[in-house]
């Protein structure tokens, strides 16, 4: 379980089957933000449907206390962390040995399926065969290969020992060890949760990733349909993670000698292995949904069939924040909000750089950073440290998470400076209070902007984009705005407009409920075959 103190719903065996499962991967309950916050949305804007989820987290000292207060209709919740050092005491899973005390070689069968497997997943871009997750589903059954088998094997040692060989003669070995080590665990424990999951009528993976690939795995197993979402595309998030954790060890190694290669070389380990769950989760899932054209066309460019694919953009409460529209001043306040985690992934860097150019040319202004610090303290440091170097300790506040309407109605603008994003949930709620954004040009922010086509485009520009990692041609556009009051309440008319006609709650909802109708009378089909 994780350290939360409060007890989670369980649904008790025989109880009959949940509806939706939901299969998420380091996000809800137990992480605030905006795919915690659009799955708490749907659950809670869907009552006439049950919901369960599996919770795959990294490890048990990552996460805290649950976030949400969640909804009666989400019936049972479960929590596994596949990168445990030990065992946690509601995951028991224990991987079968022999009876001998030397763990028995794989048998060929297994061994060449897991071989099939692998060069399943190395070939990149085309379609996957469902039919090779049939070696994944076996991992920890005396018919595939265990835990101990994978660790102990002299057949699969030497399969190690040959690829190490071949792409990295002039690296640590001891690195690549335990990368694919770590890398191959986590598929144990997966094989083994889809083997005693609940009854679910539909699988919705929140995510591509460890998520997506449980969902190939349940849906392969038991033939339930199978929904996947990304509100952003996985890999691409995974590789600027891993790009960033490169840089850390390259800034910590003395010399470097032979790192840069070693490091490309893992890091093509990992995102092919990422690729690979992707192109599992996209071979059996129907529908494959994203939040705007854009991450569609990556989809299909990374395996998804494009008729299975289709785009249900994000909605939000309008009414909720319209209301903040009624006390908003003549003139723009000259408050800044980044309303995010404080993550490498948003960039906080680049805001706190920007308030030193918005600073120098309207010294009132200050800036605000609305978000959680704990997901990565080194980082969330590293951002005090900046603004105090930077002389901005009284214009630049770091204030903790705060719900989003709490904090719209003393902005000015605003900001966002990700480097990843899809269609994010704060632009949409920016909108609804009437606060133009500034944002960089990633994921769907110029079309949310600007306009996706040319009836939206005529309703005006909600605010401005900046390129990413630009800190003064972003601190340009925010002072542009805030010292001209009627191009700003244009940008806060216009975004208004747009919200409205396009980004509704209600309109996310509706697509949702058909798109589980749709798979429940599948389901609802399948069942009556079995039963005839």
């Amino acid at each position: 379980m994780s350290g939360s103190t409060r007890k989670l719903p369980t649904r008790a065996p025989g109880a009959g089957p949940i509806d939706v499962g939901l299969l998420l991967e380091g996000t809800y309950p137990y992480v605030s933000g905006g795919v915690s916050s659009w799955v708490h949305e749907i659950v809670s804007g869907l009552p006439e449907l049950t919901f369960g989820a599996i919770f795959l987290g990294a490890s048990p000292e990552t996460y805290g206390e649950i976030r949400y207060e969640l909804p009666p209709n989400l019936v049972h919740v479960e929590t596994h962390y596949l990168m445990a050092r030990s065992k946690p005491a509601a995951v028991t899973l224990q991987a079968p040995r022999s009876r001998d005390a030397t763990p028995r070689e794989p048998g060929r069968s297994a061994m060449a399926e897991m071989v099939r497997l692998h060069e399943a997943f190395r070939a990149r871009g085309g379609p996957l065969d469902p039919k090779v997750l049939d070696a994944a589903g076996a991992l920890g059954t005396p018919s595939g290969i265990s835990l101990a088998e994978f660790q102990s094997s002299d057949e699969i040692w030497a399969r190690l020992c040959a690829e190490y060989d071949a792409h990295c003669d002039s690296s640590s070995f001891l690195d690549y060890f335990w990368t694919v080590r770590t890398m191959h665990k986590p598929l144990f424990t997966l094989a083994a949760l889809a083997r005693r999951a609940p009854e679910f009528r539909v699988l919705h993976a929140v995510s591509t990733g460890y998520a997506g690939f449980l969902g190939a795995l349940l849906q392969r197993q038991r033939g339930c349909p199978f929904v996947v979402t990304e509100h952003g595309i996985y890999t691409k998030e995974r590789k600027i993670d891993l790009a960033r954790a490169a840089w850390i060890k390259d800034q910590a190694a003395a010399d470097g000698g032979g790192l840069g290669q070693e490091l490309g070389y893992l890091r093509r380990l990992w995102i092919g292995f990422f690729e690979g769950l992707g192109r599992a989760a996209y071979a059996t899932a129907r529908p494959i949904i994203s939040l705007y054209e854009g991450n569609r066309e990556r989809q299909v460019e990374d395996g998804a069939a494009r008729e299975r694919t289709r785009v249900i953009p994000n909605g939000i409460d309008v009414a909720r924040f319209a209301r903040l529209r009624d006390a908003r001043p003549a003139h723009p306040p000259p408050v800044l909000g980044l309303v995010g985690r404080i993550v490498p992934i948003k960039d906080i860097k680049t805001f706190i750089r920007a308030m030193r150019t918005v600073v120098a040319a309207i010294p009132e202004a200050q800036g605000w950073i609305v978000g959680p610090d704990d997901e990565d303290p080194r980082y969330a440091e590293e951002c005090r440290a900046l603004a105090r170097s930077l002389g901005l300790e009284g214009a630049v506040r770091f204030m903790g998470f705060r719900p989003a309407d709490e904090v719209l109605s003393s902005l000015g603008l605003a900001v966002l400076t990700s480097i990843s994003e899809a269609l994010p949930l704060f632009v949409l709620e920016a909108f609804a209070a009437g606060v133009p954004v500034v944002a960089t040009d990633v994921g769907s922010c110029r079309a949310l902007i600007e306009g996706a086509d040319d009836v939206d485009r005529a309703r005006g520009a909600a605010g401005a984009i900046a390129p990413f990692a630009a800190p003064e041609a972003l601190a340009r556009a925010a002072i542009d705005l805030l010292r001209d009051p009627a191009r700003w309440q244009r940008a806060s008319a216009a975004g208004a407009a747009r919200v409205e006609a396009l980004y509704t709650r209600e309109g996310m909802f509706n697509q949702y409920r058909a798109v589980y109708g749709t798979a429940l009378e599948e389901a609802h089909g399948r069942d009556r075959l079995r039963a005839s």
